[in-house]
């Protein structure tokens, strides 16, 4: 099974959230659907970058890196290209 690191962005007002999931469009479908506590007031989400990985743990730490200082400056760096 593979597993994937992505970086969805807000249509309402541009922030990004990021998270894990080993199945990507179903996992878009439940932050735009409002399932999704922590996104449902910022919706409609569209997806601007994801990373596949073999292992949920690798797919862990990349998220968990993406949430920090240097994984949020990567992301723009990134995202402005």
């Amino acid at each position: 099974m593979e597993y994937f690191v992505y970086v969805l962005e807000s249509e309402i007002d541009g922030r990004l959230y990021k998270g894990q999931t080993s199945d990507i469009e179903k996992r878009l479908t439940e932050h735009n659907s409002g399932k999704t506590k922590s996104t449902k007031g910022y919706k409609p989400w569209k997806l601007v970058y994801f990373e596949r990985y073999e292992t949920r743990d690798e797919a862990f730490l990349r998220e968990k890196y993406f949430k920090t200082g240097s994984g949020r400056e990567f992301l723009k760096h990134i995202l402005l290209k």
